[in-house]
C-alpha cells in the first residue's frame, strides 16, 4: 500500500454534511453554498439543517430548535457553576476542556446541551477570570446574540450579533478537518458523543487547526505599520516562519469563507482603520508569498478576517479558538453521529520502518 503523509487525498468517509471544493472555492453545506447561508439565514437555522436525519433532537426547525437551545443554556450554566472557579484558572480552550469532559453521555438532550455547554462555558470562564459575575443566559434570545451578551456583559448591537452570526456560520463545519476527523474517529470506538467532541476540541487547540486567529493579532501588532509589511513579512518567512492567515491545506484559491467574514467585518464601523491596515499587510503578504515560494498558491484563509472580527466585537485574544468551538462543535456533532451509524470502526494502518528483529 501507499504511503499519503498526512493522509493527502485519501477518503475516509462519506458524508451530507459538507463539501470543500478546493479548486474552486466552493463550500457547500447540506446543499447550499456558503454564501447563500451566511447573512441569509439563522445558525440555528443551519444546525437544523445541517442535523435533520443525522442527529436526535425533538424538532429541526428553526424555532422549535431555537427555543430548545435557548433551554439547553440555561441548563448548562446550572451544570457549570461548581466547576467555574477550576476552570477559571485554565486558558479558555482547556477551561472548556474540564467543562465538556463533566457532561455525562446519557443526557436525553445531549446534542443541544453539549451545543450550550461551549458557548455558556466560555462567556462564564471569561468573565469569572476578569473578576466579574457570569453573566446567566437567555432563553429568549439567539444563540450568537446570547453568546455575545454573555461573553461582554451587555447587550450587542443588531449589527455585532449579525456579524458574529455570520462568523459561526462560516466556522460550523467543513468538511474532514482535523478535528472533526478527530471526532469521527473517536465516535467510531462508541466512547459516546460527549468524547467525541472533548477530543475534538483538544485537536482543535493547535496552530496549524483552530488556534490561529489570535496570533494573527500578534502578527499585525508586530508590524505596526503599512510601512514595515513587506520587510517583516519577508524576514519572518526567511526565518521559517508561517505567516498566520494564509495557506490551506484544501483550498487552491482564496478561502470563499474569508470573503464572508470580511463582509461582515465591514459592518462593523468601529473596525474601519483596522480594515484598511490589514488590508495592506493581506496584500503585502500575497506578495512576499508568491515571491518567496512561487509553487504554491497560499491565499488569504479564514483565520485572517476572523481575528478582525472578534477583535471588533472585543472578545479576548485567547478566547478566539473558543469562539471557533462554539460554531464548529455543530459538525462535530453532526460528523460523530454519522461516523456511528455506519458502525465502523476507523482503523488505518502503519508501515513499520523501524530495526528488525535478529533471527534467534
Amino acid at each position: 500500500m501507499s504511503l499519503n503523509s498526512g493522509l493527502e487525498g485519501v477518503i475516509a468517509a462519506e458524508t451530507i454534511l459538507s463539501e470543500v471544493d478546493g479548486a474552486a472555492g466552493r463550500l457547500i453545506l447540506r446543499g447550499h453554498q456558503l454564501q447563500d447561508v451566511a447573512g441569509h439565514h439563522s445558525l440555528e437555522w443551519l444546525i437544523g439543517t445541517l442535523w435533520r436525519d443525522v442527529v436526535p433532537v425533538s424538532s429541526h426547525d428553526q424555532e422549535p430548535l431555537r427555543a430548545a437551545l435557548g433551554q439547553a443554556r440555561c441548563t448548562a450554566f446550572d451544570t457549570i457553576i461548581p466547576l467555574l472557579p477550576q476552570a477559571a484558572r485554565l486558558a479558555p480552550t482547556e477551561a472548556l476542556r474540564l467543562l465538556l469532559a463533566g457532561v455525562p453521555d446519557d443526557r436525553p438532550d445531549l446534542p443541544l446541551h453539549l451545543v450550550a455547554t461551549v458557548a455558556v462555558g466560555l462567556a462564564a470562564v471569561l468573565r469569572t477570570r476578569a473578576g466579574a459575575e457570569p453573566v446567566p443566559p437567555d432563553a429568549e434570545l439567539g444563540h450568537a446574540a446570547d453568546l455575545l451578551r454573555m461573553i461582554r456583559g451587555q447587550t450587542p448591537s443588531g449589527t455585532e450579533v449579525a456579524a458574529l452570526e455570520t462568523y459561526l456560520i462560516t466556522a460550523t463545519d467543513h468538511g474532514l478537518n482535523a478535528s472533526t476527523f478527530t471526532a469521527r474517529v473517536v465516535a467510531s470506538t462508541r466512547a459516546g458523543l460527549g468524547s467525541a467532541v472533548t477530543a475534538a476540541l483538544c485537536a482543535l487547540k493547535g496552530p496549524l487547526h483552530g488556534g490561529a486567529p489570535g496570533p494573527v493579532i500578534d502578527m499585525l501588532d508586530a508590524i505596526g505599520t503599512p510601512e514595515n509589511a513587506e520587510a517583516w513579512l519577508d524576514a519572518a518567512l526567511a526565518r521559517g516562519d508561517r505567516l498566520m492567515g494564509f495557506g490551506h491545506r484544501i483550498y487552491r484559491v482564496t478561502d470563499p469563507r474569508s470573503d464572508v467574514v470580511k463582509r461582515a467585518v465591514g459592518s462593523l464601523g468601529n473596525a474601519a482603520g483596522r480594515i484598511r491596515f490589514a488590508e495592506h499587510i493581506e496584500q503585502a503578504a500575497l506578495t512576499v508569498l508568491a515571491r518567496r515560494k512561487p509553487s504554491r498558491s497560499l491565499q488569504t484563509n479564514l483565520e485572517f478576517y476572523t481575528a478582525l472580527l472578534l477583535e471588533a466585537l472585543e472578545i479576548p485574544r485567547d478566547a478566539f479558538t473558543g469562539v471557533f468551538a462554539a460554531a464548529r462543535v455543530v459538525g462535530w456533532i453532526a460528523h460523530a453521529q454519522e461516523q456511528a451509524a455506519t458502525q465502523r470502526l476507523i482503523r488505518p494502518q502503519s508501515r513499520y520502518v523501524g530495526p528488525l528483529a535478529e533471527a534467534a
